[in-house]
């Protein structure tokens, strides 16, 4: 048999809940010739699934919702969050250990199997940790950098382009320079719009790879040679583009420094990329996927901290460019123009403040159409409405405030990611709250989108948590081999996508994937 024998019933129990950060389970698709990333084009879902669920396709992994007819399996499978983490033993075990205590491992009752899966388990961790310290830096470096930065004003900082490099629904962001460490770095120096500043929630959220990193913020008289669009007279230029005869001062505004300098917003993008989406849906869809995943993994960041997101539309997500491969690693994705962005949400309220900054009718028309109990509880049918938004289909919220008489727009089947998509998006969009799923539940669907399992691992076996859990630690032992193969010559260098497909397995089990499966390809 291909699989590894059943692991003892101890190994067992602790599958059934979810891991710490410590423990990883991962996958690895077969990566598509000349791509530019390890982990691309791995999961073809084939979901089709008609508007306005039944409730047994309700996800029952989820603990703030009600079970339904899957019950029986959400019971004794349910995660749980007295999970034991791999014993500190594994932890430290090495190339190098010495045969000595590699011989005390090898005499425990489960012998070889558990030693080598939980040896996966640490070394896959260790690789996750280094690669998010890629993509967000040294928490100690970020904490000294805050510290040089309190009390700094403009005349500390240099403004490297007058015009504002990306502009959003509630702010203005302006590159500038910083001198750290004998290094110049670029900051981004955001001007909230009126009435749409909470640096105070803000500032205490900690670090996420989707949140908004504030580093300092200080208020001050507007540099005389910024611009900002939208407010002609004051600063800079008239109406018509001249200068004014008399310019009127500079007005004193909040600035709040910020880690990431955004390239564009969400909207942009979708902009900007509908040529792109014809020409090369497989790619552009899965592109959208990983965005969409981001910004779930961000939401629930955010909840965890009893925090919601402000105005969940794309002219408020920004976008950040990763560091670009080099020349001799970039693959098809980077010539086709889909280098992966970082997704970061940028506005935010206090969930006891019931008041979003720059809030707009919308969660009004959630609340009182959809029976939106708070206004947090709007992220789901946001989300949903992102997902059109997205693939680029027209949807208004008198679409979706009459979903019970008229069906949803339909969603084009253009790449192997359409169909599940759009079973999402009728997920998230469900009248019913108990219908309707979670942000977690989204996230989840997302992932097995983007790795799998696959439909057709069910072709020959009955789907069963046992077959998950083979498919789990073989996937896990493919991404460590792929990681070893790469290494020689780093053709290609472990970026965003490789690290959200390490979050992906450090928090999944074979429980969750079949409830997951169960209402993705039922």
């Amino acid at each position: 048999h291909s699989l590894p024998p059943p692991l003892p019933k101890k190994q067992l129990q602790r599958a059934e809940s979810l891991p710490e950060p410590g423990s990883s389970h991962r996958c690895h698709g077969d990566p598509e010739p000349g791509a530019g990333s390890l982990l691309y084009s791995i999961p073809p879902p084939h979901p089709r699934h008609g508007e306005g669920a039944p409730p047994r396709d309700r996800p029952s992994w989820a603990p703030k919702k009600p079970l339904t007819k899957s019950r029986s399996l959400g019971e004794p499978l349910a995660p749980s969050s007295a999970q034991k983490a791999p014993s500190a033993g594994l932890k430290e075990v090495t190339f190098g250990t010495a045969d000595g205590e590699l011989g005390q491992l090898l005499e425990s009752p489960a012998g070889l199997c558990e030693v080598v899966l939980g040896c996966q388990e640490a070394s896959l961790a260790r690789l996750s940790a280094r690669m998010q310290e890629e993509l967000v830096g040294p928490e100690e470096r970020q904490q000294l950098l805050q510290a040089e930065l309190a009390g700094t004003r403009w005349a500390a900082l240099g403004v490297l382009e007058p015009r504002p490099c990306c502009q959003s629904g509630d702010a203005w962001y302006f590159r500038v320079g910083f001198t750290f460490q004998h290094s110049q770095l670029q900051l981004a120096a955001k001007v909230p719009k009126p009435c749409c500043s909470s640096p105070g929630v803000q500032s205490s959220l900690g670090t996420h790879c989707s949140i908004q990193r504030l580093l300092g913020r200080f208020t001050d008289r507007l540099p005389r040679e910024l611009v900002l669009p939208g407010i002609p007279g004051k600063h800079g230029q008239g109406p018509s583009g001249e200068e004014p005869a008399c310019p009127a001062p500079q007005p004193v505004l909040q600035v709040l420094l910020c880690a990431e300098v955004p390239q564009q917003t969400l909207a942009d993008f979708v902009k900007s990329s509908q040529a792109l989406h014809r020409t090369s849906p497989g790619h552009y869809e899965r592109l959208g996927c990983l965005l969409l995943l981001q910004l779930c993994m961000g939401l629930e960041h955010l909840r965890g901290q009893n925090v919601a997101q402000g105005d969940l539309c794309p002219e408020n997500l920004l976008l950040v460019q990763c560091p670009c491969p080099p020349q001799s690693q970039q693959g098809q994705k980077e010539l086709l123009g889909l280098s992966l962005p970082r997704l970061l949400i940028s506005s935010f309220f206090k969930v006891q403040e019931k008041q979003r900054p720059c809030s707009s009718s919308q969660e009004q028309d959630w609340s009182q159409a959809l029976a939106v109990p708070s206004p947090p509880a709007a992220a789901e049918l946001d989300v949903g409405r992102l997902i059109y938004q997205i693939l680029h289909v027209d949807i208004s919220l008198e679409n979706i405030l009459d979903f019970r008489s008229k069906r949803l727009p339909d969603i084009p089947s253009l790449s192997i990611y359409s169909a599940g998509l759009k079973r999402l998006a009728t997920l998230l969009l469900h009248r019913d709250p108990q219908q309707r799923v979670s942000i977690e539940q989204a996230r989840a669907i997302l992932q097995v989108l983007l790795w799998g399992p696959r439909q057709e691992l069910f072709a020959r076996s009955r789907r069963s948590p046992a077959l998950l859990q083979g498919w789990l630690q073989l996937k896990r032992a493919l991404l460590l081999l792929s990681f070893a193969e790469n290494s020689p010559g780093a053709r290609v260098s472990p970026g965003l996508e490789e690290w959200l497909c390490c979050q992906y397995f450090q928090g999944v089990t074979e429980h969750t994937l079949y409830q997951v499966t169960q209402v993705l390809y039922a």
